[in-house]
């Protein structure tokens, strides 16, 4: 499991007052199909932050499938894309120690108190890196966040590990500042 998702599941209890077998019990009672319904329910009913309620959702609907599986999956055919993710996330968790590193089916949400970025296995040959970004004009490397959405306001397409240089840190870290 990712080290930042088990620190995350460890702190549970403290921060949210229940263990995460007790959220997922309340969750499979409640039965909420849609994944952004049950968050809302978490952080309406429970007060809970966005960052721990989606990572209890993300969780309860992958009870079969730990994070590695789910990451292993999202490279299935897509191997020469590895070391872009692994130089992502060992960039992404120098910018503080509050990142959470959510794992889920397509992507990898990167939350602080808000998600800030999500990291795509696009093609076989790209990955996405999808940030939030209000106010920041598409700009050079920086394009409209296309296939995300609301999810990001902006996407930079990696190739190669070359890709992430001081631009892509640069935006990351602002995305990351932006997330309180």
């Amino acid at each position: 499991m990712d080290k930042a998702l088990q620190t995350m599941i460890n702190n549970m209890p403290e921060k949210t007052g229940k263990k995460l077998d007790e959220w997922l019990k309340i969750l499979h009672k409640k039965n909420i199909e849609k994944h952004s319904m049950a968050v809302s329910f978490l952080k309406t009913e429970f007060g809970l932050t966005h960052g721990f309620a989606n990572t209890i959702v993300t969780l309860s609907k992958d009870k079969n499938e730990s994070s590695e599986d789910l990451l292993v999956n999202q490279y299935i055919g897509k191997e020469s894309l590895t070391p872009i993710y692994e130089l992502l996330i060992s960039t992404i968790v120098k910018l503080g120690s509050d990142v959470i590193i959510t794992p889920k089916k397509g992507s990898v949400s990167l939350i602080r108190k808000k998600q800030f970025a999500l990291i795509k296995p696009a093609t076989k040959t790209r990955i996405d890196l999808g940030l939030k970004l209000k106010d920041v004009d598409v700009q050079g490397r920086l394009e409209n966040s296309g296939p995300f959405g609301t999810m990001c306001t902006h996407r930079i397409q990696l190739q190669t590990i070359a890709d992430i240089d001081a631009e892509v840190v640069k935006w990351l870290s602002m995305a990351y500042d932006k997330s309180v």
